[in-house]
């Protein structure tokens, strides 16, 4: 149970037993006014200068007959066919029935000219990470066969809200096989490339999901994160994850509902469309109500005005030591520059802290990790399947399977001790800032593709702030603030007190808001909405 500390100013509260469409409805009020002048230039459908389509320019274009669901489904079933033909193979989606997209299109597309679209998810393209039940496609996990133990006959919970919200699910994303990596390689199915620069890693584990979502194919997608994986990939493609407090979502569905350090979060192109995504999928597991107690999930108000007074009460929480140990001065540079934005137009102060047993804190965070891994893949391993694994997660494996019970039992009792640490912070900030990942996304072996790679200073490198917001189940986001010298993304982290999705989201918006005009067209982009 998380320590219940002040609560948060300028917030919409939402119910998590009430309709998923309902809170998505009320979370779009949460949002500044929308001018599609902003958006549209003189009618012609082109951007004033490069942006993400956001979900509010769907809803726009949906309702202004514009465009349709299903002429847009058109548009991604084209685009994801030609990649799924590109050699080598590096597919985004592993799972995918162009039936089953034009299906749901059609439905919605009905809607809207009924006049009765569910939600403003509605006619939305939203991929879903391999290991998240989404019927009726197999959940394989990046792996050629635990679809053959696990089968799947209804959505995860997460899923199915959105479905209730009208959106269109278009299939499995791509994954680093079981999660057990950070840079999205995959020799099963093939690597996909970033779509920044198509020889970089896009990272991992939810490698597909981000960059399906960087690539414009679809405005948002699902990933889970059990040491970093929603909010690497964002980071190295350049786009938003969100990482909820642990139990804010329902884990039902998902290969991972029995751990205790993995949430299912959004990955979005934008930080609005991050709140709309989050507000469709939010709300406990009746089993984890009683253990965790969370408190009521909010939203910050970013349609008020008191929005920016509230930024310049926020006080932000940096370990220098820690923050510069990265492998390139571009990172903390723009991380640095950020933080002064910060202050100069919005107050908010930056103050020195100090973070106890860093290195303890990974260890507990690998054990653990690694035993529930384990606990999830031994019976199937020891049953024959283990020789169809990769070389990376067969390594992985063999040092999970070195930790004793007792192991894990010790590092259950430092994760107390270390939230114990991080509680004492809160009292003294709000948020803890970090760049996202200690290096941008690093290139891919040619021989890596086929076989695999195990390369752990890298592993290292792209975990080394993510895993703090996992072992204590603190939410967490990853939001673009810029490019190092090579034009790959950076991504600045904030890590929230328990419950406190909102702080963390109301201070993304306006780190997004000001870092917008650095942002630059991925080299893979597709305009699926293309209106004329």
């Amino acid at each position: 149970m998380y320590m219940n500390l002040d609560p948060e100013p300028g917030v919409v509260c939402l119910e998590e037993d009430g309709k998923p469409e309902e809170r998505v409805d009320l979370a779009l009020k949460c949002l500044p006014h929308y001018d599609p002048s902003s958006s549209w230039n003189s009618g012609s459908g082109e951007p004033f200068r490069f942006r993400y389509w956001k979900i509010r320019d769907y809803g726009y274009a949906y309702r202004s007959k514009f465009t349709t669901p299903s002429m847009v489904a058109e548009q991604f079933i084209s685009a994801i066919e030609v990649l799924n033909d590109k050699q080598p193979s590096a597919p985004l989606l592993i799972s995918f029935d162009p039936k089953e997209v034009r299906r749901q299109a059609a439905a919605s597309t009905q809607r809207f000219e009924e006049g009765i679209p569910l939600s403003i998810l509605d006619g939305i393209l939203i991929a879903v990470k391999d290991d998240i039940d989404c019927f009726p496609h197999p959940s394989k996990g990046g792996s050629t066969w635990f679809h053959e133990v696990r089968q799947v006959n209804i959505d995860a919970v997460s899923v199915s809200r959105l479905r209730s919200s009208g959106a269109i699910l278009v299939g499995k994303t791509n994954m680093h096989e079981f999660g057990m990596g950070t840079t999205g390689n995959n020799p099963n199915y093939g690597t996909p490339g970033n779509p920044h620069n198509p020889k970089r890693y896009t990272g991992g584990s939810s490698s597909g999901s981000a960059a399906i979502v960087a690539s414009g194919l679809c405005s948002a997608a699902l990933g889970t994160d059990g040491g970093g994986s929603i909010r690497i990939p964002a980071s190295l493609c350049g786009v938003v994850g969100l990482k909820t407090t642990f139990g804010r979502t329902d884990l039902t569905g998902s290969l991972w509902e029995a751990g205790t350090v993995t949430i299912a979060g959004p990955i979005t192109a934008t930080v609005e469309d991050a709140i709309l995504v989050y507000a469709a999928i939010l709300g406990s597991s009746p089993a984890d109500r009683i253990p965790l107690n969370p408190s009521l999930p909010c939203l910050p108000d970013l349609s008020s005005n008191e929005s920016s007074n509230i930024l310049g009460s926020l006080t932000l929480g940096k370990y220098t030591k820690w923050f510069n140990d990265i492998s390139s001065t571009d990172i903390t540079d723009k991380c640095e520059d950020v933080l002064n934005q910060l202050f100069h137009l919005h107050g908010c102060k930056t103050t020195e802290i100090v973070i106890p047993e860093l290195r303890e804190l990974r260890t507990a965070h690998t054990v653990t990790f690694g035993s529930e891994s384990l606990c999830l893949l031994n019976p199937d391993c020891e049953d024959g399947k283990g020789v169809r694994l990769t070389n990376d997660t067969r390594t992985n494996l063999a040092l999970f399977r070195s930790f004793a019970a007792s192991d894990y039992v010790s590092v259950q009792r430092l994760r107390r001790r270390i939230m114990y640490y991080h509680m004492e912070i809160f009292k003294k900030v709000d948020v803890i800032v970090t760049p996202t990942t200690g290096m941008t996304a690093p290139e891919i072996p040619e021989s890596a593709l086929e076989v695999g790679e195990t390369n752990l200073q890298v592993v290292a490198s792209l975990m080394q702030f993510a895993i703090t917001a996992n072992i204590l189940g603190l939410p967490a986001i990853s939001v673009p603030i810029g490019y190092d010298k090579q034009g790959l993304p950076i991504g600045l982290q904030l890590i929230g007190r328990p419950w406190c999705e909102a702080t963390i989201l109301r201070l993304a918006s306006v780190i997004e808001e000001f870092s917008a005009e650095y942002r630059k067209k991925p080299m893979e982009f597709y305009d699926i909405l293309k209106v004329k």
